[in-house]
């Protein structure tokens, strides 16, 4: 138990209207009675020191990959990272490196044919070498961070164009974080990234950028299965760019990228003569400029859109993108894939929490209204997290899904402070409110913190009935089940498995049918 899981656990064991001096008494007998032996001593400080190795461990490992990231692409060359690893200690281990990347590209499977190593990957890399690797384990990560460290030089001016660029990335996970899950803040953060980068370190060039996503293609199938659909872009592109539909049979190399999975750059539209341009106002004779187009990857390195960039717009001489600008803008590329995909997980779990009320409101007629909340970290200093009301549902069947969710932070809220009590213990929590009673139960992500918290409200009753009150914990045991193995689906590079033939359907209707595959899995272990 963690601090303030301790303390609710003894409010719940001493009630609401327990007198001060029988809490006394409770923690001078809890003081008395509690015993911890020699060994639990040393086995709870061996624990805590591994933690804090860890953490550190982690901390530097991601120092390292940053140092070797200087334009903050988001990977590191695998080639490149074994290459040198090769010369440590004057070659002779290199046996340990051929066991360790084996090892390594049995994890990922992906790596061989990408090459490419996130920071987790080079982290998982570097502690297989030291694993395989004679002596202390923790010495010899020390040593390899040393020795890595070394192998690479940066400037102060590259030290702090590369810190720069990562707050800009920084920047659009927070959108995602803090958008309620929404896309358009991540869109407006990603387009901010590449001007202001184009502006700072790319010699002030004058860009256009456009996200486009693959779909179906249920318009002109004849014109091929999947189709590219624009679906932001920088604001003065937009009344050519929005919403437009690029079929594979139309002049272009945006299929090309996504066939190949690789960055395709044409430093002069003018001469290459299969562009399409969107903007047929533009003169002919001004069709000039570099392009650039990047495949958007998810976690199992599947081709899901492209980010495009173009100088078009720009009448100078040299707009060509430059090597570090074209890293640079796979690091965009990147993050927002990791933006974009956390906002489908927040959308699959809400879409799952839904299905799941509304399998609840006819075996628990009792409850009146649930309130969904996702929570979202804190924007400034004075708060951790703040609570985004997204969801609210009642027994007669209305659903309310709210457009503009609004933003519950603590100190503003001292009636619903059940709610950030349960975030705060990551535990279910009973409390009246209002006149009404209410019962706020965490959905916990895969570290076990609170990721969504429905707020139950049960009127005037302070419990539900038995039956009712089993089929609750039933459908949360379920619902929690799902929302973990959706998280896992987001978060892994290994294929998911699928039970149901309807979960090969569109992921907003499969997160849904994902809460009816683990109710019918549960039914069938207690027959």
């Amino acid at each position: 138990l963690n601090l303030p899981q301790f303390v609710q656990l003894m409010e719940t064991f001493v009630g609401e209207d327990i007198s001060l001096p029988t809490v006394k008494r409770l923690i001078a007998f809890i003081k008395e009675e509690y015993k911890q032996t020699e060994e639990e001593k040393i086995e709870q400080l061996e624990k805590v020191h591994r933690i804090s190795c860890l953490a550190q461990r982690k901390l530097l490992l991601e120092a390292l990959f940053e140092k070797w990231d200087s334009n903050a692409s988001g990977f590191l060359n695998l080639e490149e990272v074994d290459a040198v690893l090769s010369t440590f200690k004057e070659g002779t281990e290199k046996e340990a490196l051929r066991k360790a990347k084996k090892h390594l590209c049995s994890r990922y499977p992906k790596l061989s044919t990408v090459g490419k190593l996130s920071p987790q990957a080079f982290q998982t890399f570097l502690e297989l070498v030291a694993s395989e690797l004679t002596g202390d384990e923790d010495e010899a990560i020390d040593n390899l961070v040393e020795f890595l460290t070394t192998r690479v030089e940066r400037s102060r001016m590259e030290h702090l164009k590369s810190l720069t660029r990562r707050k800009w990335l920084h920047n659009i996970q927070q959108a995602a974080e803090t958008s309620g899950a929404s896309m358009e803040p991540v869109y407006k953060a990603v387009f901010k990234a590449l001007s202001q980068d184009a502006e700072a370190h790319g010699n002030n060039k004058k860009i256009s950028a456009y996200i486009a996503l693959l779909e179906e293609n249920q318009l002109s199938p004849e014109r091929g299965q999947i189709l590219l659909h624009y679906v932001a872009c920088t604001a003065a592109d937009a009344p050519y760019v929005l919403n437009q539909i690029l079929y594979r049979d139309m002049k272009g190399v945006s299929f090309a990228a996504v066939e190949e999975g690789k960055p395709i750059h044409v430093p002069r539209v003018q001469l290459h003569g299969n562009i399409h341009f969107w903007n047929n106002d533009r003169p002919v004779e001004e069709r000039k400029g570099s392009l650039l187009v990047l495949p958007l990857h998810d976690a199992r390195w599947r081709v899901f859109g492209i980010l495009g960039l173009d100088t078009l717009r720009d009448q100078c001489e040299k707009t060509i993108f430059l090597t570090h600008e074209i890293s640079f803008y796979q690091g965009v590329s990147h993050a927002f894939s990791k933006a974009y995909h956390h906002i489908c997980t927040l959308e699959n779990v809400l879409q799952m929490s839904v299905t799941a009320l509304d399998w609840l409101y006819p075996e628990a007629p009792s409850i009146h209204t649930v309130v969904t909340y996702l929570v979202e970290p804190g924007k400034d200093e004075t708060c951790d997290y703040a609570l985004r009301k997204m969801i609210t549902t009642d027994n007669t069947g209305q659903k309310e899904i709210h457009s503009s969710p609004v933003l519950l932070l603590r100190k503003e809220n001292l009636f619903r402070d059940y709610l950030f009590k349960c975030i705060d213990s990551s535990a279910v929590i009973c409390a009246s409110a209002c006149g009404e009673f209410h019962i706020a139960v965490p959905l916990r992500d895969l570290s076990g913190q609170a990721l969504e918290i429905f707020d139950i409200s049960i009127g005037h009753h302070q419990k539900l009935p038995p039956h009712e009150h089993k089929d609750l914990q039933k459908m949360l045991k379920i619902a929690q089940a799902a929302c973990s193995e959706i998280l896992k689906r987001s978060s892994e590079e290994t294929e998911p498995t699928y039970v149901l033939e309807a979960e090969h359907r569109a992921d907003l209707g499969h997160a849904g049918i994902l809460f009816h595959r683990f109710m019918l899995q549960d039914l069938r272990e207690c027959i």
